[in-house]
């Protein structure tokens, strides 16, 4: 064979060969790649996952067997492997193949919204909007991860668009109505969550803000409603239950707040919410102002076991501690209306003064009262007007003004006004400068042992 000839048969092969197997290596690739798109339409995940590593372990840089093996793990329950490799597919950002930008982009800000990296999920949307501006769901996802990051000027302004784009879009309107909620816009607040309930009848969230608003406007049947709807979301119930127990409470209802608060706790309980706190606090409160107070303590240790600062639970058990060792202030606080009322009439004998006239106040009584002994014989009984209260709260100096104000209506000259709790600064100071004496629990303590001693 002549040497040209040769020469020519090397440069063809050096040359010729190695085209020959890239343009094999390019006809086989779609091939392998579309066998795990085909393995995933069968369900055959194991496989796909298998041949989609196979393909990456020869080829790295592959960005269609990336994103079919992220497919495969979201498939198979792995989203925090399908995540790392869809960031491989955003880092290589080659979208030429399978691999569509626009619903990867879709695909990895949900994967990004999973995990809580918001700021990688907004920048996604943002990279949507700027593909894709008339979709109304692109501007809603940027305004709900503003909204996380508190942005609430940014998050308006993109549900704003959402709704420009899609006046239906029912989830906008709720979290536009929120964010009006907040700013203490009833009426727009309102406006928005109606039209959130009209075009999602089960906007469970929407109901429970349109309760929060007619609960704010002192308007209870209506929010009691309200909150019975959202109720049906199962994340909902306790919250929705809690505020229904408040407006009860609110409408002087406690039998109809303990029955709500019993179910929350019940439910919350189960499922280790913390709403169950609020539940046992706000029963509590039902309880004592009920004269259950024995409950009442029982709720609030529960409370202060799991969080000891919690608004004033330390102060009620502190302020209940004589409950528990004192029968006489047990009794004082909890007796039925009829059996507090000879606890006061006994009272006010060992004071040595003779009852004229009683009458009930709420959580208490009033009694006019003369003096029993007089020093000089033939000398007029003076008289006197007593308040007796049995309350939690601090006696402020407007009930103090009251009893004052009392006793110039009857013309009675001196005043006094015991508690089973204790007189603010400026309750004691008002009654300094009028005939009025104030008692509280330490001096109520006192009369009550002196008046089991008589009996």
């Amino acid at each position: 064979m002549p040497v040209f000839t040769i020469i020519l048969l090397i440069i063809v092969g050096v040359v010729i060969i190695p085209l020959i197997l890239i343009v094999l290596k390019f006809a086989f690739k779609p091939r392998k790649v579309a066998g795990i798109e085909a393995l995933l339409k069968q369900g055959r995940i194991t496989q796909a996952t298998r041949l989609a590593k196979q393909i990456i372990a020869k080829d790295p840089r592959n960005v269609d067997a990336h994103y079919l093996l992220g497919q495969a793990y979201k498939e198979a329950d792995k989203p925090e492997l399908a995540l790392m490799e869809f960031k491989t597919v955003n880092t290589l950002g080659n979208f030429t193949g399978i691999c569509k930008e626009i619903q990867f982009r879709k695909e990895i800000a949900e994967l990004f919204m999973q995990f809580h990296q918001d700021e990688e999920a907004l920048k996604e949307y943002l990279l949507l909007l700027q593909a894709e501006p008339f979709v109304a769901d692109h501007h809603f996802y940027a305004g709900m991860l503003f909204e996380e990051r508190r942005r609430d000027d940014r998050a308006f302004t993109y549900y704003l668009k959402a709704i420009e784009l899609n006046p239906e879009h029912t989830e906008a309107h709720f979290r536009l109505g929120k964010i009006l909620y907040k700013q203490k816009k009833p009426i727009e607040a309102k406006i928005e969550l109606e039209k959130a309930v009209k075009y999602n009848t089960d906007n469970y969230d929407a109901y429970f803000y349109l309760g929060k608003l007619q609960k704010d406007a002192h308007d209870y049947l209506s929010a009691l409603l309200y909150f019975e709807k959202s109720e049906n979301d199962p994340e909902m119930k306790v919250k929705a239950l809690i505020e229904r127990a408040t407006c009860f409470m609110n409408m002087n209802n406690c039998e109809g707040a303990i029955s709500e608060l019993e179910r929350a706790i019940r439910i919350g309980e189960s499922e280790k919410r913390t709403e169950v706190i609020y539940a046992r606090y706000f029963i509590a409160l039902c309880y004592e102002k009920s004269r259950q107070i024995e409950k009442a303590i029982e709720q609030w240790e529960k409370v202060y076991a799991k969080r000891p600062s919690f608004r004033d639970v330390a102060e009620k058990l502190s302020q209940y501690q004589e409950f528990r060792t004192d029968d006489r202030i047990k009794d004082f606080l909890t007796s039925p209306k009829d059996r507090f009322k000879e606890i006061c009439l006994s009272m006010v004998k060992v004071l040595k003064l003779e009852v004229r006239d009683v009458s009930d106040l709420p959580n208490g009584c009033q009694i006019l009262a003369v003096e029993a002994e007089q020093k000089w014989r033939g000398a007029r009984k003076m008289p006197k007007l007593l308040r007796i209260f049995r309350v939690p709260e601090i006696i402020d100096d407007s009930s103090v003004r009251s009893l004052h104000e009392a006793m110039k209506k009857v013309n009675v000259m001196k005043g006094l006004l015991i508690t089973s709790s204790t007189f603010s600064r400026k309750a004691v100071e008002f009654a300094e400068t009028r005939p009025i004496d104030l008692y509280n629990k330490e001096k109520l303590r006192e009369i009550l042992l002196k008046a089991e001693m008589a009996d």
